[in-house]
């Protein structure tokens, strides 16, 4: 009874009511908003490079280091030589390694320079391995692998030939058109960058640079050179690598040796400790942006307890009716705080309905421009706990206009007695 009575009083005030729901969802939208994309943001980074023991590039910050050889974000500020690369590679506390080169881009999706290894030891997630969903890796020089978006993007399949531009994504310029690479694979979806990235074999890159320098072919020289061997084929540096060692105990020891090197500046990074540094960074504007939204979901509650007041002198009759049919003053009290209760589950219903629309809209977006693959998942603890606490909080927040109602109920009676 008390719920049906609190529906039908809320559709008698349905202009007022839809109101206060369509605050109550805003608010609440934001709220889980901020909180989803700090979720998903961290687990984006997190589950994309998995097993990594050290990155190696030219010294500059760690975070710039992690975000372009890992993430495809920024650029970087130098190359390494491939004699140093080589060094380390045969270092006998190393397992193995990855060389990374970048620089070149199609269509705005980045491309990858990198060796065998790269498709049999980069892990994911939980230390997934990389899997084809066609073809195989590169074998020929000019060979690419494509990530799963770039094909389900622009159309592609085993066998199609692609052209490569220099220049990273929206820059990119001078088109390698006299060189094509023909797509050898399809790599299974991970949700990670690989899946925005043109792979190329480290030889590839070297031959259609050949006779290039910054970025523009010499005038008179040949267009590059598809038959060059795997000698020719070496480059003479790339942007970074990564390192598996064999035993985690070497790490620190290791990450000295790179950072202390004498052939050239070189810095080691620690991915888990370049990522924690990153949220650091962000930390103060995750505080803000919680702060702010947990203002507007106050000012929504507000509003609604303003509206229940309101409502109180309007109701003066219908709550002298309901005591005289027998309704005691803690009836009507639960009336009011059942009424607080069922707009704030209409409004986060809205909430999360608006919220499970967008990720079907948005995703994908997020991901091309942002590189961040984001689940959207709004049944988590988190979001649940979230949940909980603004219904709690309707609750609180109600129970001003319930007391209210309260004493005014016991206040008629009075004066009705006398």
């Amino acid at each position: 009874m008390l719920v049906t009575v609190a529906t039908k009083s809320l559709a008698n005030r349905a202009a007022t009511a839809m109101l206060t729901i369509l605050a109550i969802a805003i608010s609440v939208s934001i709220l889980l908003s901020v909180d989803l994309l700090r979720r998903e943001a961290r687990e984006s980074f997190a589950r994309t490079v998995s097993g990594v023991d050290l990155i190696v590039g030219a010294r500059t910050g760690q975070l710039n280091l992690l975000l372009y050889s890992v993430f495809r974000v920024g650029q970087p500020t130098n190359n390494i030589a491939w004699k140093s690369y080589q060094e380390f590679s045969a270092h006998p506390q190393v397992a193995w390694t990855i060389p990374l080169s970048l620089g070149d881009s199609h269509r705005s999706y980045p491309v990858l320079g990198t060796s065998e290894a790269y498709f049999e030891h980069l892990r994911y997630g939980q230390r997934q391995s990389l899997a084809f969903r066609e073809g195989r890796q590169f074998e020929d020089t000019l060979e690419a692998v494509v990530g799963a978006e770039v094909a389900s993007k622009l159309g592609y399949s085993v066998g199609d030939r692609i052209v490569l531009a220099h220049g990273l994504r929206d820059v990119a310029f001078s088109q390698h058109g006299e060189n094509p690479f023909t797509i050898s694979g399809i790599l299974q979806a991970t949700g990670t960058p690989v899946d925005q990235t043109v792979h190329v074999s480290l030889a590839g890159l070297e031959a259609i640079h050949h006779n290039w320098v910054n970025g523009v072919r010499l005038p008179g020289a040949s267009a590059g050179r598809q038959g060059m061997d795997s000698k020719d084929a070496a480059p003479q540096n790339i942007t970074a690598f990564m390192v598996g060692l064999k035993s985690r105990v070497s790490t620190f020891a290791v990450q000295h040796q790179v950072n202390n090197y004498s052939g050239e500046p070189l810095l080691a990074i620690l991915p888990g400790v370049a990522l924690s540094e990153l949220w650091q960074m962000l930390s103060m504007f995750e505080r803000i942006l919680w702060l702010l939204s947990v203002l507007v979901l106050a000012a929504a509650l507000v509003g609604m307890v303003t509206m229940l007041l309101a409502a109180m002198r309007e109701r003066r009759r219908e709550m002298a009716v309901l005591r005289a049919i027998g309704a005691g003053p803690g009836f009507l009290l639960l009336l009011i705080l059942w009424e607080a209760l069922l707009l704030a589950i209409a409004g986060l219903g809205l909430a999360l309905l608006c919220l499970w629309l967008s990720g079907l809209f948005l995703r994908d977006r997020i991901s091309e421009r942002f590189g961040l693959f984001l689940d959207f998942n709004l049944f988590v603890p988190d979001t649940l706990w979230l949940i909980l606490g603004v219904v709690a909080a309707t609750l609180v927040c109600a129970l001003i206009p319930a007391f209210s109602a309260y004493r005014a109920s016991l206040h008629d009676k009075l004066s009705a007695g006398n």
